[in-house]
């Protein structure tokens, strides 16, 4: 496998979001010193102080937490490795968790922390080389579809029941995880498991979409309500109003959209992330479209066929390119001008500064910083003056389509490991999402992977003060984001295509059809090589002959499946809103069964 190297600084959208240029940069390691015997009972105790609160009663952290001593007690002494990406999640993992491990185990283990794109990097080499560079791995579910075709990850569904069953946590509980699916590959098994989740959402001030004169004034020009954009035409309205209409509030100039334009490494995942899928490219499923997924690319049966329309794909239909219009529209019309020249970690702060009425991709890995007391764009009482919502749909949208994107860290195993510094590592890489620390440490990363987490009654009492987070993720809405999923069959060597090619849209150098044309060429070229190489096996590429775009749109109507799609003939309908507080009010207040907390 080509090695896939991302320039050294905070360009990853996970290392930025520790606020922390110096965490992002520099590798950070803890390596912790283990006790000589098995945990005793005043170790224990100690931890269980630590994991407050809890989802599992103190007497069941008890026998939990007994079980890992037990179960470890073969690997006593070995040294263990495990990386993963820096952010605040991963920060809690490598200092606190990882020294409870040891504690608690006799195993001496490292978990170090360096960039998103060293991560792929060096789990890569391993992958090539066949030599153990670290004994776990926590690793974007992005490459699911990576893990599933190239045969090196352990299937964790077979490990668990077979040669790891020996150091699997009998408490572990699989089907409490929210984000399962996304780690779960064409064949129906697991191969990782979630550590962490993020969304990316939309971001609004409540503040001032509740205020009666804006809401007058709105209503006047528009003809509907100042609130939640359910489409992309209303998005549009709302950014007009407050950069033209409104213009400036307290003396501040304020802008009604807030993005990044610069071509950079960062500006890829700007859309990797699900910008086409929120605007309609795809078909319906979840987690993502089939055939046709959110990147466009067409997969029939477990095999990737084409990216480009004239293959059956969307990379570069009329959907995408509407998308990538949009984009370019919204950024130069209603953002800040310098937005055009900033990268994903120069724009990230902005909307806390307190000019920008609303912002469609966000990330709710920005919710700890948004919320410090003092900011703009928060109350005295500790209140914040925004929330957030689920993101407004394009015109080309279908209900059943994913809706924005969900990073999920996940834990992963590779076979080139040795077999017991496998099972070692297998056991922390459980322990820092076992029930006994998973809602602490949701409640210190705000990164959730557990139904019965999201629903415990210390974030009902939380939820006042994180601006919609926990609404969102109790809602039913929340299925709709999902990671980059199994159509992608090599996502390190296809990720970087999207940076180059949209940053020619972004410059000005191509138009956002020939920016999509370009990217989906080169997508095929990749799948092509991939096919030709024979690595992927029976379920790598195998790419379809060209046909007139006219063939696959005929096709898409005729098997009622929606992708590619023709251009609409109005690309902006007219604009719809809901009222956030009414939203909030319609969903679930009460826990599914199994999610309900001791």
């Amino acid at each position: 496998m080509r090695q896939f190297r991302r320039r050294k600084g905070p360009l990853t959208k996970n290392s930025f979001l520790t606020m922390s240029s110096a965490a992002a940069i520099v590798a950070v390691s803890f390596a912790v010193s283990a006790p000589v015997r098995a945990a005793d009972d005043a170790v224990i105790q100690k931890w269980i102080a630590e994991f407050q609160p809890s989802t599992l009663s103190k007497e069941d952290q008890k026998k939990e937490l007994e079980w890992f001593a037990k179960a470890a007690e073969p690997f006593k002494g070995m040294e263990i490795n495990v990386v993963s990406e820096t952010i605040t999640t991963h920060e809690y993992e490598s200092q606190t968790l990882a020294k409870a491990f040891s504690e608690l185990t006799g195993i001496k283990l490292k978990h170090d922390l360096i960039q998103e794109g060293d991560v792929v990097e060096k789990l890569q080499t391993q992958m090539q080389s066949g030599k153990n560079v670290y004994d776990g791995w926590i690793n974007d579910s992005d490459l699911i579809g990576t893990h599933f075709r190239y045969g090196q990850t352990v299937v964790l569904s077979d490990y668990m029941a077979g040669e790891g069953k020996d150091v699997t946590d009998p408490m572990l509980d699989v089907n409490d995880f929210t984000g399962k699916s996304f780690t779960t590959g064409p064949d129906g098994k697991l191969y990782q498991l979630p550590d962490q989740q993020f969304a990316n959402l939309y971001w609004f001030r409540y503040d001032w979409f509740t205020n009666p004169d804006y809401k007058a004034k709105f209503k006047a020009k528009y003809g509907y309500e100042l609130g939640v954009p359910v489409n992309w035409s209303a998005y549009e309205d709302i950014a007009e109003f407050f950069t033209n209409d409104i213009k400036e509030i307290n003396g501040v100039k304020v802008y009604g959209h807030m993005d990044y334009g610069k071509k950079d490494p960062s500006l890829g995942w700007r859309f990797t992330d699900a910008w086409l899928s929120m605007a309609g490219n795809g078909d319906k499923g979840i987690p993502n479209g089939l055939p046709v997924d959110e990147w466009g690319i067409r997969m029939e049966g477990c095999r990737p066929v084409g990216s480009s329309v004239e293959r059956g794909g969307d990379t570069n239909g009329p959907a995408a390119v509407y998308s990538i219009t949009k984009y370019l529209d919204w950024l130069k019309k209603y953002a800040p001008p310098q937005a055009q020249g900033m990268t994903f970690s120069e724009a990230g702060p902005v909307p806390a500064q307190g000019n920008i009425a609303q912002q469609m991709f966000w990330y709710t890995a920005f919710t700890a910083d948004m919320v410090k007391p003092g900011i703009a764009v928060m109350n005295a009482d500790g209140t914040p003056k925004w929330r957030m919502a689920p993101s407004p749909h394009g015109s080309y949208w279908k209900e059943g389509m994913k809706l924005g994107y969900q990073d999920a860290g996940s834990v992963t195993l590779l076979k080139s490991t040795p077999a017991d510094r496998r099972k070692a590592a297998w056991l922390y890489l459980q322990f820092i999402i076992s029930k006994s620390v998973s809602l602490k440490k949701s409640h210190v990363g705000l990164t959730f992977i557990r139904e019965s987490d999201i629903w415990d009654k210390s974030f009902t009492e939380r939820a006042p003060k994180l601006g919609g987070l926990i609404e969102f993720y109790r809602s039913p809405a929340r299925v709709q984001w999902t990671p980059t999923g199994n159509n992608v069959p090599d996502y390190p060597k296809l990720a970087q295509l999207w940076w180059q090619n949209i940053g020619d849209a972004s410059s000005g150098a191509k138009t956002p059809q020939a920016a999509m044309d370009a990217l989906a060429a080169a997508q095929d070229s990749v799948m092509e090589r991939l096919e030709k190489s024979g690595v992927q096996g029976a379920c790598g590429p195998k790419l379809h002959k060209k046909e007139k775009p006219e063939y696959w749109f005929a096709k898409a109507e005729k098997d009622g499946t929606i992708a590619p799609q023709r251009k609409l003939a109005n690309e902006k309908p007219k604009g719809e809103t809901v009222d956030y507080d009414t939203l909030i009010k319609s969903w679930p207040a009460t826990p599914p069964k199994r999610a309900e907390a001791k």
